[in-house]
Order: C-alpha cells, then structure tokens, then sequence
C-alpha cells in the first residue's frame, strides 16, 4: 500500500460527523435542499459580528507597514497583549502576552500543546462523550488516549477520572462547554477534577496538565458566567478559538494560554513556541491575528442560538425524549429512545432528518444534533420526527 497503514486505518474509522456530511449531500441532490433536515454539522450559521468587517476595512485602509512578512513565531506581540488584557478582566488573573502562544485555531493549538508535553506512550485522559478527532491528536504525537466515563449528567465524575491516572499520565482533556452535550463544568466540578489531579501529582512524582479547550466559552445562556480552569489546577492550558464567538471557523484563529501559576512556565513557552514552528503551522495568520487584537469582548448574538436551542430542547421534550438542557455551545445529546443509536439514526435517515449517532463521541445509547441552523430546519425535523413517533418507540409527554 502507498500510504501509511495507521491512516489507512484510521481512514476506515472516520469520524461519524464526516460520514453524514457526506450521506447529507446525497439526500439533498435527491430530495432538494428543502427536503432535508440536516441537524449534523457544528458549523457555525450565524455571520461574523458588524464590528469584526469594520476592523478588516480599518486595516484595509490603513495597512501596518510589514503587516504580510514574517512575525514572531508565538504571534505578533500586541496581539497576544490584547488577548493577555481580556483574558486578565474574565479571570482576574494577572495574564500577560508572555502567557500567550496566537495558533491554527483551536484544533493547531490542541497539537502544539500535546507535542510540546508529550513522549512516547504518555497518556491523556478523555471525558466521553468527546469531539471524536481529539484521539486523533493525541496519537499524532506517539500519546495513548484513556477514556473515562462522565455521569448521568454528562458531568465529569471525580472518582472515575481518578481510577483512570496511572504513572503515565500526562494531561487530562476537558471540553466545556461541551461538543457533543452543551453541558457546561460548573466551578463545583472543576474543583473536584484539580483536588484529583492534585492528589495524583503527589503520588506520581510528576506535573499532570489540565488541557481545556473551550471553543465555546462564549456561547453561554440563561446568563451564565463562563467557570475557567485556571483557579482549580496550577498546571492548567487554555485552548481557544475564535470559530463560534466570532463566527470565523474558517479563519483558522485561536491561541493557548499558560496559567500564570503554572509551574515551569518558562520551558513550556518554549516547548509551545518551538511546536507551534516545527509542526508546519508556524504562526496563526497575520491578518487574522490583527483583526481578532480588536475584538476582545465582542461576540455574535448568543440569543439566537439560545432561541433555537429552547425551541429544539421543547420539542424534543415534548415528543418524550430524554434529554440534558445544554447551558452552552449549539448541541443536544438526547438519548436514543433505543438501544442502538447507529439504528436509530438510519431511521432518521428514512425520514430525511440527520444527526450523529453518540457512537462516533464514545457514548454509545445517544445522538448528537447540532441548532447551528434556521428555523425551518428544526421545525421540519421535529415534524418528521413527531409523524414517525410511534415506529420510532418514543412516547410522547
């Protein structure tokens, strides 16, 4: 064979969320666009915020002089003060642009982390239900990710995650809110997770990192205040992007950010630094990084997800499904009203309506749907759905 046979392998495994992209398109050719609710996507539907194309005509017109040619590998230095500066005003922590490494997005920024702390065969706990691509990126840097259970809830569960560390472990990963669940780690939570990982660094010998990656800090409802990591571990990584706060997925925009208690802070800069250059990413882009410099604090308008999160929670509800009402991101996990869900989401797929089996997030039993849509598009599939109800299992409330 002509390519690599891990990829090989993992080609045949990919994720879920690609497979009913793919089977998306074929129904849409069939039926028409109209036809097809396609809840399966995390893709942003709302356009950037007025102010993000009003900072790119102020640099249009006033272009900085060498605004194109190489920077600092970690990002141009008063952007990285600008992200330090809000950062410091949500934590109350003294962050600094030293604190801050400017990356490929969220998913670059997860790479650079686990290649500047992990060796061969150091293990990285994951909190099932997961985004699927994370055991991706932990195996691209020779680490071994352990899956641990959360509860009933979707929250972590201190004493599973703790029966999970071993000597090798290097990071334990959190998402919150989280892909697929919208649930949101309380600070209670995050709490319990760093008196583990404290208890653990004691008995190892050695520093276990809290990974956090939190592409969707910003998209909180019911006037929720976003708990950060950074007060429950010293040795806590930030990981940010800015693809659903500014609508900007496709910009390829985010940073990492080291706690300023964390300990060794010096050589892991570095190591970040050095990773960032070395694995081809190199800096984040350049216009990008100045646009974002200006637009600290701002945001798209988290009501309209919330409006549409409240009118697919409802009427899930209402047709008897048992579902966690999300505090965050634009995802429901319901359960499957049977034991597959694999099954149960190629039925919905006779009914032209497309989610992702809770299989592809290691949570068998559930499914993942995505609000990042119109209106039309959960009308139509809560009618689908309400219409099949009976041969579907489901009892409605």
């Amino acid at each position: 064979m002509s390519i690599a046979a891990k990829v090989a392998s993992q080609m045949q495994a990919q994720s879920w969320i690609r497979q009913m992209f793919e089977v998306g398109l074929a129904l849409k050719a069939q039926h028409g666009a109209r036809n097809v609710f396609d809840l399966s996507l995390g893709n942003p539907i709302l356009e950037p915020p007025a102010a993000f194309y009003a900072r790119l005509r102020q640099i249009l017109d006033a272009p900085p002089p060498g605004g194109h040619r190489y920077m600092p590998n970690a990002g141009y230095p008063e952007t990285r003060a600008a992200v330090a500066a809000q950062l410091a005003k949500d934590t109350g922590r003294p962050f600094a642009g030293s604190d801050v490494v400017m990356t490929i997005g969220a998913a670059g920024g997860l790479n650079v982390v686990f290649k500047s702390i992990l060796d061969p065969g150091d293990e990285v706990v994951v909190l099932a239900p997961f985004f699927p691509e994370y055991l991706f990126y932990i195996d691209n840097h020779n680490g071994v990710p352990v899956i641990a259970e959360t509860d009933d809830g979707f929250l972590p569960d201190a004493a599973a995650l703790e029966a999970k560390l071993t000597a090798r472990t290097k990071a334990v990963l959190l998402n919150s809110p989280n892909n697929p669940t919208g649930v949101v780690y309380p600070s209670a939570v995050l709490n319990a997770v760093g008196e583990v990982l404290a208890r653990a660094e004691a008995r190892f010998g050695h520093t276990i990192y809290l990974v956090s990656d939190e592409p969707y800090a910003k998209l909180l409802y019911d006037d929720a205040s976003y708990p950060y990591v950074y007060q429950h571990h010293p040795a806590s990584i930030g990981v940010v992007s800015y693809s659903k706060d500014l609508s900007l997925a496709g910009e390829r925009i985010g940073y990492v950010a080291v706690n300023t208690d964390c300990p060794d802070k010096g050589p892991l800069m570095d190591a970040l630094i050095f990773s960032n250059r070395v694995l081809g990413f190199v800096n984040a882009p350049a216009l990008m990084q100045r646009a974002v410099e200006a637009l600290q604090g701002v945001a798209v308008d988290t009501d309209w997800y919330k409006a549409r999160r409240d009118r697919l929670y409802q009427g899930l509800f209402a047709l008897g499904f048992d579902v966690v009402k999300p505090g965050g991101a634009f995802y429901l996990f319901p359960k499957s009203p049977i034991p597959n869900d694999v099954d149960f989401v190629q039925s919905l797929l006779g009914l032209q309506v497309l989610v992702v089996p809770g299989t592809g997030f290691g949570r068998p039993g559930y499914f993942r749907m995505s609000y990042s849509v119109e209106n039309w598009v959960i009308d139509g599939a809560l009618e689908r759905i309400s219409a099949a109800s009976a041969t579907l299992g489901l009892a409605p409330a």
